[in-house]
């Protein structure tokens, strides 16, 4: 949990296999739902618009940015808290770790500036 390079090459594969996951269930799930309500598959061919015989698909760009925000949503509720929440309950009880000199320093103009207003 300390920026170590292993770590980081694990959650990238977690991330990955996860984000397959998470996008299996916005193909399952979520565009079978918006067909339902709407009519359509999924949003990309709901908002399209043309000028001069050009088309402008502006809803690929909403489907894109809900497919983001599902897996950014389900990577921060599953994988984001739960960690943190571990983090947090492991230093429960620890000794904070000591100031280094130039963080001691900045409390102490911090304080000061506090103290003069």
């Amino acid at each position: 949990m300390r920026g170590n390079v292993v770590d980081l090459a694990v959650a990238v594969v977690i991330g990955a296999a996860f984000g397959s996951i998470v996008t299996a269930v916005v193909a399952n799930f979520i565009n079978p739902l918006i067909a339902a309500i709407f009519g359509k598959a999924d949003a990309s061919a709901l908002f399209f618009f043309k000028i001069n015989g050009a088309e402008f698909h502006i809803g690929n760009i909403v489907q894109a940015a809900l497919n983001f925000l599902f897996v950014a949503a389900a990577v921060y509720f599953f994988i984001v808290m739960p960690l943190n929440k571990l983090a947090e309950r492991r230093s429960r009880g620890q000794e904070p770790e000591p100031l280094t000199a130039d963080q001691a320093l900045l409390t102490e103009i911090r304080d000061l500036l506090r103290a003069r207003q």
